[in-house]
């Protein structure tokens, strides 16, 4: 069974106890990495200022204390550990956390499908590895 590193846990600890749950459910199935929970601003101006992000802050669900945004990868054992362009792995990866988040009552939205729909192909940006709470 894998596990959370040291700095996926510390950033997983900034999140809102909904996403740590689910997140502590599915490193138990699946291995994964979490990049960034909680976002200050300086971290929000230069994500908006370069295109990673579209929202500005301190509108981002990744801007508020605790998080309500997780970025998270599926993780290999081999290298390359991250494979960006696996977008299969992506896919794959959501799927579970969603059907995950579905069991445990926790809606969840994640950047490769933004409005919800299940049409992976009709969003102009693509986040494949948020996942933030709908409240």
């Amino acid at each position: 069974m894998a596990t959370f590193g040291r700095s996926s846990q510390v950033r997983l600890d900034t999140c809102d106890q909904r996403l740590q749950d689910l997140f502590n459910n599915v490193i138990q199935h699946v291995d994964c990495s979490i990049l960034e929970g909680y976002r200050d601003q300086a971290t929000q101006d230069e994500y908006y200022r370069t295109g990673r992000s579209h929202i500005k802050w301190p509108n981002g669900k990744h801007n508020s204390s605790p998080s309500k945004a997780v970025d998270v990868v599926p993780y290999f054992k081999n290298a390359p550990h991250i494979r960006w362009d696996d977008k299969d792995a992506f896919y794959h990866f959501a799927g579970f956390v969603l059907g995950v988040a579905s069991q445990m009552d926790i809606i969840v939205r994640w950047g490769g499908n933004w409005n919800m729909n299940d049409d992976l192909h009709d969003s102009s940006f693509i986040d494949m590895p948020h996942f933030e709470l709908v409240d």
